[in-house]
């Protein structure tokens, strides 16, 4: 996952950027460029130097071959389009493992939504706390195990912490699979019950790995 080759106007251009919506993106940016009147040979020379932005596909490769990607997926669409993106670049003998939250006090219609997709998507389906606010974190975990599914597979992981919910991805992952951590992506905070503590997915997943030396 180190990059991609993108076709513009019959030119092959690389890209660090990852994932179908990340092209349509590069795609636009390159047509509003053009539109404006900026150089085409000069757009197509810059679009390699573009970077992922933090918490947008931001993505970790662990010393033991672990992919952590950390994203701000928060809603049935985003979500169900960075697991199309995996799910392309996963191998057969890969796990994708997927820890996943709902904010409180916001759509509770989309919770059961975003829960059916990790729960028929992923190898391994764990729920846990995102921002709760001043919502009963029981009361979304039940939210989004609201669904029917054709899959009968393993039980939902669930934790109330997040950081634990992180620490057991960790623990449970091998060589080559990867973490999706979606729902916060660059927030550097979790909201409970009107108080903000300090908390980064990307920041808390590479320390959990030095821990346990993955």
């Amino acid at each position: 996952m180190n990059g991609n080759q993108l076709l513009i106007d019959g030119h092959q251009i690389f890209t660090y950027l990852i994932g179908k919506f990340n092209m349509y993106n590069l795609l636009a940016s390159y047509a509003t460029a053009i539109l404006l009147g900026k150089n085409k040979e000069n757009v197509l020379k810059q679009i390699k130097y573009v970077k992922p932005i933090k918490g947008r596909f931001e993505q970790f490769l662990s010393n033991s071959g672990i992919h952590i990607i950390v994203d701000y997926a928060h809603n049935p669409d985003g979500l169900k389009s960075i697991l199309n993106t995996l799910k392309i670049i996963k191998k057969n003998n890969e796990k994708l493992i997927c820890v996943i939250g709902c904010g409180g006090n916001r759509d509770i219609k989309k919770r059961s939504l975003m829960g059916k997709i990790v729960y028929e998507t992923c190898d391994i389906s764990i729920f846990t706390s995102d921002n709760p606010r001043e919502e009963n974190i029981n009361k979304i975990f039940n939210d989004m195990k609201n669904f029917k599914s054709y899959l009968n597979k393993k039980p939902i992981l669930t934790f109330v912490k997040r950081k634990e919910a992180i620490q057991t991805a960790i623990q449970i992952a091998k060589k080559k699979d990867i973490i999706l951590i979606a729902g916060k992506g660059h927030e550097t905070f979790q909201e409970i019950k009107g108080i903000r503590y300090s908390f980064n997915d990307m920041k808390i997943a590479k320390n959990l790995l030095k821990t346990y030396n993955k």
